[in-house]
C-alpha cells in the first residue's frame, strides 16, 4: 500500500465535502475555513446585488454574484471566495479550474467580516491587490464601519476610505454605475 501525502488543494477539497455550508479558501498556501453566514449578512449582499442591477450595472456589461471563486496569482492552489463580486457579464468564460475565474474578470470584491474578520481585514486586502482587484469592500461589522480600498499596486492598495455609521458611500462608479449605499444598510443588513 502507498500513501502519499496530501496538497493543500487536495485537503481544502475534503474539507469542503465534510463542512457543507462552510466557505473554504487557500490564501496564501493556507488553508482558511469559514462558517455558514447569518441572516444579516445574506441581507447585506442580496441588498448589494438588487441595488447594482437597479444602477443599471447589467447593462453597463456587469453581473454582482454572491459566492465564485477567484483565482488567486499568490501561490499555487490559492484561491479566495468572496461574498459578492462584481465581475464582467461573461465571466464564465474565463474559468480556470475547481469553479474559479481568472482575476481580470472581477472588478470589485466585497467581503462582509464574520468571526474570522481578520482575514478580512489584513491577509484578504493583499491578496486582492495582488490579484489587481480595482475595488475592495469590507463591510467590519466587529468595527461598525466600510473601508473601501481601491489602486491596488503589489500587495497593497494605495487609496483606502473609512465609512461609519451615518455616511453615504459610491461603489462601481468606475464601471459607470452609481451604486449609492448607506454604510447603517451595509453594516446592519436592512434594505
Amino acid at each position: 500500500m502507498v500513501l502519499h501525502e496530501m496538497t493543500t488543494g487536495e485537503a481544502a477539497e475534503r474539507l469542503s465535502s465534510q463542512l457543507p455550508g462552510h466557505r473554504v479558501e487557500i490564501l496564501k498556501g493556507s488553508i482558511v475555513v469559514t462558517p455558514p453566514p447569518d441572516g444579516p449578512h445574506q441581507e447585506t449582499l442580496f441588498d448589494v446585488g438588487y441595488e447594482f442591477r437597479r444602477a443599471g450595472g447589467w447593462e453597463a456589461g456587469f453581473k454582482a454574484v454572491a459566492g465564485i471563486g477567484l483565482w488567486l496569482p499568490t501561490g499555487r492552489d490559492d484561491y479566495a471566495i468572496p461574498d459578492l463580486s462584481i465581475v464582467d457579464a461573461d465571466y464564465r468564460d474565463a474559468v480556470v479550474e475547481k469553479n474559479c475565474y481568472a482575476p481580470h474578470v472581477f472588478h470589485l470584491v466585497l467581503e462582509v467580516t464574520s468571526s474570522n474578520w481578520g482575514n478580512d481585514l489584513a491577509t484578504k486586502v493583499e491578496i486582492y491587490a495582488e490579484a489587481l482587484v480595482p475595488e475592495y469592500v469590507v463591510v467590519d461589522r466587529k468595527h461598525g464601519q466600510v473601508l473601501v480600498y481601491s489602486m491596488p499596486e503589489g500587495d497593497e492598495y494605495r487609496t483606502c476610505s473609512t465609512y461609519k455609521r451615518g455616511m453615504s458611500l459610491t461603489l462601481a462608479s468606475d464601471l459607470g454605475v452609481s451604486l449609492e449605499l448607506s454604510a447603517d444598510r451595509l453594516l446592519d443588513g436592512e434594505g
